[in-house]
């Protein structure tokens, strides 16, 4: 049986940040993931914000960025468009759209870099807990082997088998798991270069659409639901939006991606004894705008300190483990519930009410947008906006 410190499961931007920072603080570690490739297949629209990777220390490198975003287009279900520019408001969650691929590649060579060891094409297929550490069943290229580990993070995605078999509540209700479509296209009639356009009504019931831009006329064009306010899949409303949106009429599909995404916000429940949970798995997902990157990210790197630092103290109990779940709570968890009712408030509106919105803000006058400003324009049109959302301002 193979031994380690620290077995961290799935390679993704969370567990390659995990491995990296309990590798720099001294823990030997393992990285498995169950692909052949680390970032293939991509399972997201690719957005980053330049301010999110300043925070964790990642350098950005022209080999994982295919555009520079400074610009989003709000898009209201009549075609109505709202332009918000780093000049009129703070695009916190915008800066790059990456190439997955790539970027996901370099995170994992940062891991090892820093010491910690990586395993592709090897699966997790059980876990049990023995004395003072945990010993997991892999499969590395069809071959059976075991691990025991004194820690375990699970970085498996939102369907974390880790944060089941360890018995966490990782479940979630169907109302705050999306379902997202997305293709990668060529040809697409972009309005602005740098720009970013999201488009909102009932051609994505409970989510949203988007076009990412990655170059002159490719983008990833994708599409987020809740599979309970529809009757169709994420898929049938994704065909349907190239085919009647404008800038997508004449444009060609050249990958398809399709997935979950946990927009329920932070999970209670992160850690018990010897086990860690971490990006998707732990929820750590805007509830608002579906992204995971950073938040991910920001969730790995303080996994892997706090993990490093249980194998320095001896102690993988999980009320030594605690500081992850305090950490956690207020470097992310905190904010995800403001944005959770933003999400409530944007759900409730009709398409009619949407169109409203966006022609309210086209006839404001602002130098700059703040919290409050955007407050008044919402409760002018929308008197529910002041009970849903008073209070987050």
């Amino acid at each position: 049986m193979l031994e380690t410190d620290i077995l961290i499961i799935g390679a993704g931007p969370a567990g390659s940040m995990a491995a990296k920072h309990a590798a720099l603080n001294g823990a030997k570690v393992l990285l498995v993931d169950k692909k052949s490739e680390i970032g293939a297949p991509k399972r997201c629209a690719e957005g980053v914000s330049k301010d999110g990777l300043k925070r964790l220390g990642v350098t950005p490198n022209p080999r994982w960025i295919a555009s520079d975003i400074n610009k989003v287009r709000l898009v209201s279900p009549n075609g109505t468009d709202v332009l918000l520019d780093e000049d009129k408001v703070k695009l916190s969650e915008v800066g790059y759209v990456l190439e997955r691929k790539v970027f996901d590649k370099h995170l994992a060579m940062d891991a090892a870099r820093a010491g910690a060891q990586i395993m592709v094409k090897t699966i997790a297929t059980g876990m049990s807990k023995e004395n003072d550490g945990i010993v997991v069943q892999l499969e590395h290229m069809g071959t059976p082997f075991e691990i025991k580990a004194r820690i375990v993070i699970g970085a498996d995605g939102p369907e974390s088998r880790v944060g089941r078999w360890a018995g966490l509540k990782t479940g979630l209700k169907p109302g705050n798991m999306e379902s997202c479509a997305q293709f990668e296209m060529v040809g697409v009639d972009m309005k602005q270069p740098g720009c970013l356009e999201l488009i909102f009504g009932s051609i994505a019931p409970g989510g949203y659409a988007w076009i990412f831009p990655k170059g002159e006329d490719i983008a990833n064009v994708g599409l987020g639901i809740i599979s309970n306010k529809t009757d169709k899949t994420a898929y049938q409303h994704l065909l349907e939006f190239v085919d009647k949106y404008p800038g997508t009429q004449n444009a060609q599909p050249v990958e398809l991606n399709v997935g979950g995404d946990p927009v329920g916000g932070l999970h209670k429940e992160l850690i018990t004894d010897n086990v860690l949970i971490t990006g998707d798995a732990a929820g750590m997902v805007n509830p608002l705008d579906g992204g995971g990157i950073i938040s991910g990210m920001t969730g790995g790197r303080i996994a892997g300190e706090v993990a490093a630092q249980a194998i320095a103290d001896g102690d993988y109990s999980k009320k030594n483990l605690k500081e992850y779940q305090k950490r956690c709570q207020k470097e992310i968890g905190d904010s995800f519930k403001k944005y959770l009712k933003a999400k409530e408030y944007l759900l409730s509106l009709s398409d009619k009410e949407l169109d409203s919105i966006a022609d309210a803000f086209n006839e404001s006058d602002f130098d700059r947008i703040s919290p409050t400003d955007l407050l008044k324009v919402l409760v002018k049109v929308s008197p529910k906006a002041m009970l849903k959302l008073g209070k987050l301002f």
